[in-house]
């Protein structure tokens, strides 16, 4: 199935993935209305989830209240650290249970996400029938994710419509 402009969409960002690939690659941020819009392409949304770790700090509150603005609906879970100072902070079980529960109600999925750990969720939606798109950047973007979707919008492609410097 090709994208078409009736086709009912599901989005679901991994703002960590994110954030880290803009700032290695560019040094910079996402620009997260963008990447909302290019993602859409035109389609029907359904919903749109970012998926955000809190750890506290100033900034983040004004971050939050513009993805609201900009048309997400935010699921927020708070920064693990753990004794000895490591710090854990994804959201793969939670975006992979809910992309499986909106399946049904989609005909697209659309994963803003470079991570690997996504590639089973992405064949077995597929298996479901549901065309499942990856938006992310290239070059920190797993090749197998890559190759089990059915569409790779790189957003490298025009990185300065997708970054804030």
């Amino acid at each position: 199935m090709a994208q078409s402009k009736d086709q009912r969409v599901g989005i679901f960002v991994d703002a960590q993935n994110m954030y880290h690939s803009a700032r290695n690659l560019y040094r910079a941020k996402v620009n997260f209305k963008e990447v909302l819009k290019a993602a859409l392409a035109g389609r029907n949304l359904v919903q749109a989830v970012i998926y955000v770790v809190k750890s506290d700090v100033k900034e983040e509150e004004a971050f939050f209240e513009a993805l609201k603005k900009s048309g997400y609906s935010l699921k927020m879970k708070d920064l693990q650290i753990f004794p000895g100072g490591m710090k854990k902070g994804d959201w793969d079980v939670g975006m992979a249970v809910d992309a499986i529960s909106m399946a049904e109600k989609l005909d697209a999925i659309v994963l803003v996400t470079g991570d690997g750990d996504m590639t089973p969720l992405v064949n077995y939606l597929r298996h479901k029938g549901v065309r499942v798109e990856i938006v992310a950047f290239g070059r920190t973007t797993s090749g197998k994710l890559i190759e089990s979707a059915d569409e790779f919008f790189d957003l490298e492609e025009s990185a300065d419509k997708f970054l804030i410097k």
